[in-house]
């Protein structure tokens, strides 16, 4: 079985690192396709994956094609290579806000393709990837689930709730940052060392993302277990709640949503 990968973006790079990671393609059977031939040359002598500058050629005898290409460069990209496809070959495309709809336009109705919407955190095999497929069998399905859950986690789901997961895990990487880093701040300000402040609010992230997981308790339940009578956590909640920050965050998420919407035309 052979995979391209069309872009060697962030996310590109790191959706190919959790596939060689996760044993599922082997290097000599990854074609790898960038414009830009000191990022291709990069990737290729990391990885050891076979590199191409045109994307026509890469995705021959490709059985998926994966296009992690911006979305003002997508139809133009996969018009490129889509006559040079197998016939039964998979497209999975990574491209925010280009629709079902859009790439059946390019395609045709007949051709198999899945939408995805990964995030970040896929560089460190924590990522959210939201996948709508069109098409495909039980088993691709399966095999799709398989392929990304070397990066973190999979949800399957139809178009509409894609993107509204892309408003939540996509954009959400960006508000946990602001998160961690104003705790940072705020650290310093105490007199911690700025390295030990960002290891320490990141950490204390992570930790609790993961506590919240692997308990599958709600987090209202374990914001209350940090909250002792008249102590400082539920001072500093009180402090947050009085700045708005669920309001903020709600707001962020809705704010996304309406961009996808018009980004999407709608």
């Amino acid at each position: 079985m052979k995979l391209a990968i069309i872009g060697t973006g962030n996310m590109g790079k790191a959706l190919l690192n959790g596939f060689i990671e996760g044993k599922i393609f082997e290097k000599e059977d990854i074609n790898v396709s960038d414009i830009n031939e000191t990022a291709l040359n990069a990737v290729t002598s990391k990885y050891g994956v076979n590199g191409f500058t045109e994307a026509s050629k890469a995705v021959e005898g490709c059985d998926y094609v994966l296009m992690a290409v911006k979305p003002q460069h997508f139809d133009a990209a996969l018009e490129g290579l889509k006559n040079n496809l197998k016939a039964n070959a998979i497209v999975l495309s990574i491209a925010a806000a280009v629709t079902v709809a859009r790439i059946q336009g390019i395609l045709g109705n007949e051709r198999k393709f899945v939408r995805i919407m990964p995030n970040t955190p896929a560089q460190v095999g924590c990522g959210v990837s939201a996948v709508c497929p069109v098409g495909l069998n039980d088993e691709e399905v399966e095999f799709v689930k398989r392929l990304l859950g070397t990066c973190g986690e999979v949800i399957i789901c139809d178009e509409k709730t894609l993107d509204a997961i892309g408003c939540v895990s996509g954009t959400g990487p960006a508000y946990v940052m602001l998160f961690i880093e104003a705790m940072a701040d705020a650290a310093v300000s105490l007199g911690i060392k700025r390295d030990d402040a960002l290891k320490i609010s990141a950490a204390t992230v992570m930790g609790s993302g993961k506590l919240c997981l692997e308990t599958k308790t709600h987090p209202a339940v374990l914001k209350d277990a940090v909250c002792s009578p008249g102590g400082t956590t539920i001072a500093g909640v009180m402090a947050l709640e009085e700045a708005g920050l669920r309001n903020a965050v709600i707001k962020s998420v809705l704010a996304a949503d309406e961009k996808t919407k018009k980004m999407q035309g709608k």
